[in-house]
């Protein structure tokens, strides 16, 4: 069986940034998991098959250990910035050419994460 690679990112406040990635970046969910008291405490999510694990963590644990970086292939980069326009993400950069054939831009959700969308294709 091949080696895959599940990215996990990590919200304080769980359920809003799993509703920022589902409204902003067009994420669906898949299925949602909640702890013995009832609390979210994890959400997979989806874009164009591609799955995108969301955990909860509090101040302090082992997985707040500030921002992450995520960069996600796609070929309408210039359709998903729009998307993210729309509903309010912070911009960090606007789709741009880079010297290496990729189009590009960044985004911040409202914990800090950095989503990057572009073009190319590791290992492609």
């Amino acid at each position: 069986m091949p080696t895959t690679i599940s990215p996990v990112v990590h919200f304080r406040d769980l359920a809003a940034g799993a509703q920022f990635l589902v409204e902003a970046f067009g994420f669906e969910e898949r299925e949602a998991s909640k702890g013995p008291d009832g609390e979210l405490v994890y959400v997979e999510l989806a874009l164009d098959g591609a799955s995108l694990g969301v955990g909860s963590t509090e101040e302090g644990s082992m997985f707040d250990l500030g921002p992450t970086g995520v960069y996600v292939a796609l070929d309408e980069v210039d359709t998903m910035h729009a998307r993210a326009v729309a509903s309010g993400a912070e911009i960090l950069m606007p789709p741009t050419d880079q010297d290496y054939g990729s189009r590009d831009f960044v985004a911040k959700d409202p914990e800090g994460n950095l989503w990057c969308f572009g073009t190319y294709r590791p290992g492609g």
